[in-house]
């Protein structure tokens, strides 16, 4: 597979003047006057120049972009996983909500194999799952391999137009058990959000109370993989849409699990789906080793109990902590 193209651009060293003996006096002034420069011009040239440089890096990333589209420079595996695609265009496209509305803080990273299989469980939240969709850009852009996380997601995700072949794309497949065992046997970094529609359909006097999860079969799939779980707590994702209510007849017409009345949707239109600017905490805890479980166990209903509420358990108890640490729901 092709990693990303990635051309920087930096301006050179400022030049400056040489002064002569009796011109020292000057030459003191300008370097006291230097001192109070803004950091940027002191470092690299002015803002203008590093905006020239950011601009000139954007083209060139996607003129390199376009030109291994034409000319097929670029793979996709048997899931339809475009790591091109992925990271040219879909991961691009999230970071200014990572960075700048989100202010997305990543803890734990380094509990993430840097190699190898190992499956991501975390909590799942937000009417609308752009939790993963962060927790995506959180690995790839801050652990030191720039690992792939690939989702699995509920099958109404592929079932979308246009959606569903961006999913694909981008690295997310079907959350059943032969894919979430192929992937992890294959060495991938996988992610599973056990609490699905419940989780994030949630009513918004039940935050951070985790759902069900299910009957264990993420853990299933990792014990016959052999590949730590690593459990995964996310903060902020409950306040970006608060659910205060549910229009149960519109959601069976329109076939989904629930359509959701937050403070500012359906009455502002389009206005009510701009999420509102959190501040998150996404934090990845101690790996829960699997493979140290025999074969049998792994259909083993207790087993597969025990293992599961360690996770689950593990992910609240985390959560309640960053909530007890966290200040304001904007503000951090």
């Amino acid at each position: 597979m092709h990693g990303r193209t990635t051309n920087r651009h930096s301006s050179g060293p400022v030049d400056r003047r040489r002064f002569r003996e009796h011109e020292a006096p000057a030459a003191a002034e300008a370097t006291e006057e230097s001192d109070e420069q803004p950091a940027a011009e002191q470092h690299g040239g002015s803002p203008v120049d590093s905006l020239r440089s950011l601009v000139i890096e954007q083209v060139t990333g996607v003129a390199g972009y376009l030109r291994r589209r034409i000319t097929g420079d670029y793979e996709v595996d048997e899931f339809g996983y475009d790591q091109d695609f992925a990271d040219s265009v879909f991961l691009p496209a999230l970071r200014p909500l990572f960075e700048k509305w989100f202010r997305v803080e990543t803890r734990g990273v380094e509990n993430i194999p840097m190699h190898g299989g190992a499956l991501v469980v975390a909590n799942h939240a937000g009417v609308v799952p752009i939790d993963a969709l962060m927790t995506s850009v959180a690995v790839h852009d801050h652990h030191p391999e720039h690992r792939a996380l690939r989702m699995l997601a509920a099958d109404l995700a592929f079932e979308m137009p246009v959606i569903g072949n961006i999913a694909r794309k981008a690295g997310h497949t079907l959350a059943c058990h032969p894919d979430a065992e192929r992937l992890l046997r294959s060495g991938e970094l996988a992610a599973v959000f056990p609490e699905g529609y419940k989780g994030i359909g949630k009513p918004f006097s039940e935050r951070y109370k985790l759902q069900r999860f299910g009957r264990g079969g993420f853990v299933c799939a990792a014990m016959r993989a052999g590949v730590p779980i690593i459990p995964c707590s996310i903060v902020g994702s409950e306040e970006i849409y608060p659910k205060i209510g549910d229009i149960t007849p519109l959601a069976r017409l329109l076939d989904m699990p629930y359509f959701p009345v937050t403070p500012l949707f359906p009455h502002l239109g389009p206005l009510g789906l701009v999420p509102l600017p959190s501040k998150w905490y996404i934090e990845f805890g101690t790996p829960i080793v699997t493979d140290t479980y025999d074969a049998a166990e792994a259909d083993d209903p207790m087993v597969l109990f025990e293992v599961t509420d360690h996770v689950r358990e593990t992910i609240q108890q985390t959560l309640y902590r960053l909530l007890a640490q966290r200040r304001n729901v904007f503000m951090g």
